[in-house]
């Protein structure tokens, strides 16, 4: 690995880069539209076996199994063994699916899709404090080096950190941010204190339950019996009314997110986590919304965990509650099914979509390792539906066992509805020559969930802190144009390609805008020459410090093809003076491109001609023949203060430079020092090696520097993912 004294040029053509375009996020009203329902030819479904001792059952083929749609017997079309967050997983279910052509193209070990449901209207205090402390272990500990995560709340309070991200920072602040919220049905504030399952037991009938009320009002109110039943009769349907409100909007928000999931590649693991509640039949439509919440799931590929937050059950209430004087314990006995009562919901979510509810235990984290090890390889099976299942939109019971093994536990989606996916009327293809128009629909792309995929784009976000300029982010954008719609205009072969895109705070408040439209033109002999098969564009704003996503969007202005890319980035404070790195700014050098360590090759080259050699890696994709080359600068270094005032002796500093794969390390340098004698600005000192890939393997790695000060004894990291093809 070589020192690259090249890098000072190559962070000029970086931050040479456009000036900031004028483009509106505004936030329009949220307009109705219509839904698009694509029937595809198969219903897929997927499931786990496991033998005795818990272990997943390995190697099953399709004749194995029997399956059955609403009792009756379904010849298996379709079967295959599937391994979570492996490449080809998307094919494998694109296949199950009947579905024709490749799809869209993944990354090389694309890793998992794991999400976190916390249901806080239904978190108590503690177990809230129990379910950060969850999170921030998964977050340290039990997360991949290529998973996705989110964490989303049913209140809403995590606000804009509520997306899917492999950034650790945006995880943990998430995590952070959580506070107590549980609501309490307003019935639940009289004397003597009801309980939700107080009410509901009343409703029932329970006559024990209801005399210990009557009997408080005649005794302490001095109320005549006939009345104090009304009362006490009236305030439990008023809090069961208020409790049932509360756990519909549960399972709203839980349905309205899983529906927006669907738009995400292969099976989705969420843990749902919650203190669980009731199901409630005369105030609510639990029990529909329940089957509606199963379909939601199969539709969107989603296996649900369930975590009940409470931890190990003592039958007692927190020391904050307010508990009732019951010497005659006829409370004490009418409780005894609460817990269980409260866990119903639990167990249905986790059981009719193929997961698994985890009740009383402290060690909350357990329920994520074994849920993470179950589920990461699974069946996928699928069948042929008959006329009936493609048209009627109802909840259907399917049944999945397997031949000569009864003593064998399978883990299936207990229901199937019409496979049908659900597409905004804005997301249809649709011509956009209009430059406002096409602003209005990024606008829309932009504030999307997820972004679209179905043109290829990707984003680098570099941060870099000069004299002249203090911090500023580029965004490096690339756009896949071979999918481009071309027509001919006056015998020129044409696309136009819409970009634009948005940098937003931790609070999704927007910070800069920008838009820009391209025109793509080729030969009118196709035979001559090719197009592009990207466009590159980089857009520099002035950055403060803080945690911000970018979010941008392409469009083919004449198809109406779209495709996004969302990124997080923080950018850190060096007015701390603590010890800092840049973003790793990193380019591929190919194999037939000439090295010079010196960078006079580079120094006397044009602009164009280095960007062409040695180009800004934009889709972090690299040759296994080519080298990796990185540059960053050290900010904050300590220079010790010589004889001379006026010449400080440059500061003390060694760098060391790692791959991964999996966090495991697969290339690892000794530390070296980094030359800074003849450096001219000792606050911003480069540094700059090339990585040769030709000893790795396809698959997905993470670069790591760590420069170490060795007077001031602090250190600094960052990391850079790619992938080797």
């Amino acid at each position: 690995m070589k020192v690259a004294r090249w890098i000072s040029r190559t962070a000029l053509l970086l931050a040479s880069c456009c000036a900031p375009a004028t483009f509106a996020l505004a936030q329009s009203p949220t307009q109705p539209s219509d839904v698009v329902k694509v029937n595809t030819e198969l219903v897929q479904t997927d499931f786990t076996v496991f033998d005795k001792q818990g272990s997943f059952v390995d190697g099953l083929k399709r004749d194995q199994f029997t399956l059955k749609v609403e009792g009756k017997s379904r010849d298996i079309t379709f079967f295959d063994r599937v391994a979570a967050g492996s490449r080809n997983e998307e094919a494998q279910l694109a296949a199950a699916r009947g579905a024709s052509g490749k799809g869209p193209a993944v990354p090389l070990d694309r890793g998992r899709i794991v999400m976190f449901f916390l249901d806080d209207l239904h978190l108590s205090l503690s177990s809230l404090n129990r379910t950060r402390d969850l999170l921030k272990r998964f977050i340290d500990r039990e997360m991949g080096q290529n998973d996705l995560a989110e964490i989303v709340s049913t209140s809403g309070q995590l606000g804009f950190l509520q997306q899917l991200t492999d950034n650790k920072s945006v995880l943990t602040a998430a995590a952070d941010r959580l506070h107590y919220t549980q609501m309490t049905p307003g019935g639940s504030v009289d004397r003597p204190p009801m309980s939700e399952y107080h009410a509901l037991l009343i409703e029932q009938g329970d006559e024990d339950v209801l005399g210990y009320f009557v009997d408080y009002l005649v005794n302490q109110e001095r109320l005549q019996k006939e009345q104090a039943v009304n009362i006490v009769k009236g305030r439990a349907s008023a809090l069961l009314r208020d409790a049932s409100s509360i756990s519909t909007r549960s399972m709203t928000t839980f349905q309205t997110w899983m529906k927006q999931t669907a738009a995400l590649p292969g099976r989705k693991l969420v843990f749902f986590v919650s203190d669980g509640f009731l199901l409630d039949e005369k105030y609510s439509d639990s029990y529909t919304r329940l089957q509606e919440i199963t379909l939601s799931a199969a539709r969107s590929g989603i296996v649900i965990y369930s975590i009940d937050a409470r931890g190990l059950a003592t039958g007692q209430p927190e020391a904050s509650s307010a508990g009732n004087f019951d010497p005659s314990g006829r409370l004490t006995r009418a409780e005894m099914g609460e817990m269980r009562a409260t866990q119903d919901v639990l167990n249905s979510l986790a059981n009719d979509t193929g997961g698994r509810a985890f009740f009383n235990n402290n060690n909350l984290s357990n329920a994520i390792t074994t849920g993470l090890k179950e589920t990461s390889v699974y069946y996928l099976l699928a069948w042929r539906p008959d006329n009936d299942e493609q048209r009627s939109p109802k909840y259907r019971r399917i049944e999945v066992a397997i031949v000569g093994h009864p003593d064998w536990t399978v883990r299936f989606r207990r229901a199937s509805g019409p496979v049908e996916v659900e597409q905004s009327a804005t997301s249809r293809e649709q011509p956009v020559p209009d430059p406002i128009v096409a602003a209005e629909r990024i606008n829309r792309l932009l504030r999307a969930p997820y972004p679209a995929s179905s043109l290829p784009v990707a984003i680098t976000l570099n941060f870099v802190d000069t004299p002249e300029s203090g911090l500023s982010l580029t965004t490096s954008i690339d756009v896949q144009t071979t999918s481009l719609t071309l027509e001919p205009v006056n015998g020129i072969t044409t696309g136009v390609l819409d970009v634009g895109g948005a940098i937003l705070n931790d609070e999704g408040k927007s910070i800069a805008t920008f838009n820009k439209r391209f025109t793509i033109r080729g030969p009118a002999d196709p035979t001559v020459a090719k197009p592009p098969e990207h466009i590159l564009y980089n857009q520099v704003a002035s950055i403060k410090p803080g945690l911000y996503q970018v979010r941008v969007a392409a469009i083919d202005a004449k198809r109406g093809t779209s495709g996004g890319a969302h990124g997080w980035i923080e950018i850190p404070d060096l007015q701390s003076k603590k010890l800092t790195l840049s973003t790793l700014i990193v380019s591929e050098k190919k194999e037939d491109v000439a090295s010079d360590s010196t960078g006079g090759n580079l120094d006397n080259a044009p602009a164009s001609s280095t960007l062409t050699k040695v180009a800004l890696n934009v889709r972090h994709r690299f040759a296994q023949s080519s080298s990796l080359r990185f540059f960053t600068f050290v900010y904050n270094a300590t220079s010790a203060q010589g004889a001379d005032a006026a010449a400080p002796t440059p500061p003390d500093l060694t760098v060391m430079v790692q791959v991964f794969r999996d966090n495991q390390p697969v290339i690892t340098t000794p530390l070296h020092p980094i030359a800074t004698e003849t450096a001219k600005d000792l606050q911003r000192i480069p540094y700059g090696a090339d990585v040769a890939l030709n000893d790795l393997s396809s698959g997905a790695y993470v670069l790591q520097v760590t420069v170490i000060d060795r007077r001031a004894k602090a250190s600094a990291t960052q990391r850079f993912s790619f992938q080797i093809e």
